[in-house]
């Protein structure tokens, strides 16, 4: 098969459902050699997630997942850009604040990926954030949110990233121990 034979064009979308975070459409698409196919596509608007560091942890939090069934899921700080014209650097710090009360002046761009491109549009900017500190103010995480912060020993890096499942978390955690291993 060549890279032609692979081509697509869309020539329909159905809206199937709009909710606060997710809209599902089926699409309809027609590829190079004239069949078509729908699939089911779930529409967001992307999110952030945030290796946040300072010289002994790594901050990770621990919250209910219930789409999954796990009431203590692993994870590092994470937010969804629900914030009409906010860049998604701006969502990350106003992230890292109202999850676990942290702040930083060193932050780093370490990748955008695409969370699960078999059903799924969502974007994810992945960010470090370095020397971490205790951000000003007061924070809150939200009155739906039930999170505890866990300060994460970086010398126990590899239990931490034994022990998570979320594929964010992996990544950013992946990058760091990598990171923290090159010469």
């Amino acid at each position: 098969m060549t890279h032609d034979d692979r081509r697509f064009e869309r020539i329909g979308s159905r809206l199937v459902h709009q909710g606060r975070i997710i809209a599902m459409a089926v699409d309809t698409f027609r590829y190079a050699d004239g069949t078509t196919r729908d699939r089911e596509i779930v529409h967001t608007k992307g999110a952030v997630a945030v290796v946040a560091t300072d010289d002994q942890h790594v901050w990770l939090v621990r919250q209910p997942r219930e789409a999954v069934g796990d009431p203590d899921s692993l994870e590092i700080p994470a937010g969804l850009l629900d914030k009409d014209g906010e860049e998604p650097l701006a969502t990350a710090k106003r992230e890292l604040a109202e999850e676990i009360g942290k702040a930083s002046d060193r932050w780093e761009h370490l990748h955008t990926y695409r969370s699960s491109v078999g059903f799924a549009d969502e974007v994810v900017d992945l960010y470090l954030a370095q020397d971490v500190r205790e951000a000003d103010g007061d924070h809150d995480s939200g009155e739906d949110e039930r999170i505890e912060v866990v300060p994460w020993p970086l010398a126990d890096l590899d239990r931490a990233i034994a022990e998570t499942k979320d594929s964010k978390t992996l990544i950013g955690l992946l990058m760091l121990a990598r990171r923290r291993a090159a010469p």
